[in-house]
């Protein structure tokens, strides 16, 4: 769904792997990906935040949002 999902989905497509973070709270109300190779819920939006920049060595900021 949306920029964050075409990339996993190409990713994914070429044999990567894709890890998904997500907190319990958007999982209620947007579609989580199925096809990760590993989806990590957290707590709170802080919390996925701390995941993220504990598995990561940078980031790319990409646009996107939803138009709901």
């Amino acid at each position: 769904m949306g920029l964050m999902g075409g990339v996993s989905d190409a990713a994914l497509g070429r044999g990567g792997t894709v890890v998904g973070v997500m907190p319990e709270f958007l999982i209620a109300k947007e579609v989580a990906h199925n096809g990760l190779t590993e989806l990590k819920v957290t707590a709170s939006m802080h919390e996925r935040k701390q995941v993220m920049a504990g598995m990561s060595d940078g980031f790319i900021a990409l646009p996107g949002g939803s138009e709901r």
